[in-house]
């Protein structure tokens, strides 16, 4: 055998054989991953999961340290092990990062960690294969569980780069101290916005807040039926093969006393959104303008699947048409966490929903490697 050759036949038997590979070790992934056990496979021989952060809690483990875990909306237990007892006045990421951890040991899922997905591209035999910071591994299908935290999203406006102030994003928000004294410019609708606003205000010289549409707040429980009506609409977006929308921006903002304590105070007044940035902060076509120190964008975030790329799953509309967590035009492709399933009871539910797709695809004849 010649040199090439014996580089050929090393680089094949450095593949590593999986049935299934899982992105991400965040709500999605540790829920497909137990759903996964709890079919009989098991990890590190049928299964494994990649996580490129650098400890156990997802998206979570970077969230601002004021996030407390009272202000956390709905975080819904991982299947198998309630999240108990937890103290409402620590940081949600330390929280969530500890029974991340926990529920980890429980049910053995042995991530590995940090590894970084770098694409999934076509292999041999009907397979895929997933290419990493930590090698590749051969599979018969994928799991991708690598929500947005990792793709914030960032307008752009004429004006921007000429500001002479800071601009930061939700991502990299390091609490409201940070901001005392100065003037702040929140610019989003969200739920994450909205928390910035009521943060802020405290310490800083002024606050104004801007959105592209009139935040909708909306008294009441968020009972079944709403949500599921909800969900169905984001789900009929992916379903289309459309960019996927936020729950949130269907569902409008839940009010509480805090909510209605702002807007009491006018925290919550809402302008509409600027034209321009200027180097001294934001103004409008009208003439109007608003002197700043810091543009927050609470913007939100695009789904992480540019692993995905080589596959060509996109459709012209921009998203990855979906039937339920399935890639319509990949099978062996399962997106947990992703449209619909963003929300950490929808995780879940996907999570196990991918897994008995994914069961009756490995139950086929495997293909010869």
């Amino acid at each position: 055998m010649n040199d090439i050759g014996v580089r050929d036949a090393a680089a094949l038997a450095a593949v590593q054989q999986v049935d299934v590979v899982v992105i991400g070790a965040g709500q999605a992934g540790l829920s497909s991953a137990h759903h996964l056990r709890r079919v009989g496979l098991e990890p590190d021989r049928d299964f494994v999961v990649l996580d490129h952060a650098p400890r156990p809690g997802g998206a979570w483990q970077f969230r601002w340290p004021s996030l407390t875990y009272a202000k956390v909306h709905g975080m819904h237990s991982l299947p198998g092990m309630e999240l108990t007892d937890a103290d409402p006045a620590r940081p949600s990421s330390e929280v969530i990062g500890e029974y991340f951890e926990a529920y980890e040991r429980r049910f053995d899922l042995r991530v590995r960690r940090p590894v970084d997905v770098r694409e999934v591209r076509e292999g041999e035999a009907g397979r895929l294969l997933v290419e990493t910071s930590a090698g590749t591994w051969s599979t018969r299908a994928v799991i991708s569980a690598t929500g947005t935290w990792d793709r914030p999203f960032w307008p752009r406006y004429p004006g921007q780069e000429t500001f002479r102030g800071r601009q930061l994003h939700t991502a990299i928000y390091p609490g409201p101290e940070a901001f005392a004294g100065q003037r702040v410019v929140v610019v989003g609708g969200g739920a994450s916005g909205t928390q910035h606003l009521m943060e802020i205000a405290p310490y800083a010289a002024a606050t104004t807040w801007v959105t592209r549409r009139p935040p909708v707040f909306r008294e009441g429980p968020f009972d079944e039926n709403w949500g599921r009506s909800a969900v169905a609409m984001v789900e009929e977006r992916v379903r289309q093969g459309l960019p996927p929308r936020s729950v949130v921006s269907v569902t409008g903002l839940p009010v509480n006393d805090a909510i209605r304590q702002a807007r009491a105070d006018g925290v919550l007044d809402r302008l509409p959104m600027f034209d321009r940035i200027t180097p001294s902060g934001v103004a409008w076509a009208d003439g109007r303008h608003v002197d700043a120190d810091v543009i927050l964008w609470a913007t939100g975030f695009r789904p992480a699947i540019e692993h995905l790329a080589p596959l060509r799953l996109r459709e012209a509309g921009g998203g990855i048409r979906m039937e339920g967590t399935r890639a319509t035009a990949d099978p062996r492709v399962h997106l947990v966490g992703y449209g619909p399933s963003a929300s950490t009871i929808g995780a879940n539910r996907a999570g196990r929903a991918a897994v008995r797709e994914i069961q009756r695809l490995l139950a086929q004849e495997p293909a010869a490697v």
